[in-house]
């Protein structure tokens, strides 16, 4: 691993609790490999293109990393429902990450349609130079997970395949595709995918009790969570 930069964030405003403060711990990488940043992740890192970053906050341990044991999961009877639903309907489309206009203006539609509904902070429409920093310039083997719907693209996932893991980095879809609760049915593919390609685990990011938009992970059975001692132990409820 090369470390080009690192630093740490003045507290600002939390993304998941409105009521308390975060920071975050930057590493900007030119090269890291694969393994090294799985051993990273296992640790609590996340990463955006070359960007590794982590929770750094004084009086806040709320973000939990999380993941699935695919071996062992099994899903609920929603989640049943939900790959009844979509099985053979909306099937992934491995690609190599690229700039490519319909996945941007997914994106942006994405983006639009969460500010709008949720709160989210307005977002410039037709960034391909931040786009292309986010997802497409990587320093290891990320895929681009295209979903479609009467071939038109309605669900884009960037997935980090690692040596003991796939890693959901980002994930969004077309609002009019809600009704297939496509989030849900991405997750399950990933499992899936783990259990083929012979992989242990499917990470999903972050976990924060009391965060709305993150109880969906917790209804994963036989997720894990990574405790303040540095231990993965079961998420229980």
């Amino acid at each position: 691993m090369r470390i080009a930069l690192r630093e740490i964030s003045p507290p600002s405003p939390c993304g998941y609790l409105p009521d308390r403060d975060w920071r975050m711990e930057h590493i900007r990488v030119e090269s890291i490999s694969g393994s090294e940043y799985q051993s990273l992740m296992e640790k609590g890192w996340r990463h955006f293109g070359h960007w590794i970053f982590r929770p750094v906050c004084v009086d806040c341990q709320a973000c939990k990393s999380i993941r699935i044991p695919a071996a062992t999961f099994k899903p609920n009877r929603s989640q049943r429902r939900i790959s009844k639903a979509n099985s053979g309907l909306l099937e992934p489309v491995f690609k190599m990450p690229e700039l490519d206009e319909d996945a941007v203006d997914l994106f942006d539609r994405w983006h639009h349609h969460q500010t709008e509904k949720k709160g989210w902070p307005k977002h410039e429409s037709g960034n391909f130079s931040s786009f292309h920093d986010s997802f497409v310039d990587q320093p290891f083997c990320v895929e681009a997970w295209h979903y479609y719907l009467n071939r038109k693209l309605v669900g884009l996932g960037f997935v980090d395949y690692l040596p003991h893991s796939l890693s959901a980095v980002y994930f969004c879809y077309d609002p009019e595709i809600l009704p297939h609760s496509p989030g849900i049915w991405n997750v399950l593919r990933m499992v899936e995918e783990a259990k083929k390609r012979s992989v242990p685990y499917v990470y999903l990011g972050y976990w924060v009790e009391g965060c709305a938009v993150m109880e969906y992970k917790r209804r994963f059975g036989s997720a894990e969570i990574l405790n303040p001692e540095g231990q993965w132990v079961p998420l229980e409820g």
